[in-house]
């Protein structure tokens, strides 16, 4: 049995739950509501406060999608109670990030300013010029919007120029050696 797919999922005050006969499961919080079309062969059941999946058989596929559906429940009833957030960093001269309105607008050495729309859902925000938070209820929607972000100057290894993870960290390369 999967450690993972048997620990149920703790609902919390303010946190409504409906699974529908297709396995689309609706969780509506304070923070959003989030549906997600979950496998058809996993069986969720809601007894009382705690969301528990089950799977039909000890096949590969279905040990597998156990402990993915049990994990992609939890992330979906967390993202409405506390929410989720990445925060990424601008390293370099003349780098700087700007919100204007629902607009992020990032000076990356480019001839012009890189402008993105926030997503439905997702919120980013700048505490300070080099510091940009993404937030939201969805875990994938805010990895992805962060990683589209950081894909508009990855960082390099030769001086660290570009936007990185608060959390990565980046292997530096030996510039050119010098001719003795």
């Amino acid at each position: 049995m999967s450690r993972v797919g048997k620990a149920p999922v703790e609902v919390p005050n303010g946190v409504e739950v409906k699974i529908e006969k297709s396995n689309v499961v609706t969780v509506k919080g304070p923070k959003g509501t989030l549906t997600k079309p979950m496998h058809k062969d996993m069986k969720i059941v809601l007894e009382g406060t705690e969301i528990k999946v089950a799977r039909p058989n000890d096949d590969k596929e279905n040990r597998a999608l156990h402990g993915l559906t049990q994990r992609l429940l939890q992330n979906m009833v967390t993202g409405v109670t506390e929410g989720f957030e990445k925060t990424l960093l601008l390293n370099g001269v003349g780098y700087k990030a700007a919100k204007q309105g629902k607009k992020l607008v990032l000076q990356l050495g480019y001839s012009h300013p890189v402008e993105m729309e926030d997503p439905a859902g997702i919120e980013t925000a700048t505490p300070d010029v080099t510091t940009i938070i993404v937030r939201g209820a969805d875990k994938e929607a805010v990895g992805q919007h962060a990683a589209v972000i950081r894909e508009k100057r990855p960082p390099e290894p030769y001086k660290g120029k570009g936007i990185k993870y608060s959390t990565e960290h980046i292997r530096r390369k030996a510039g050119k050696a010098a001719k003795k």
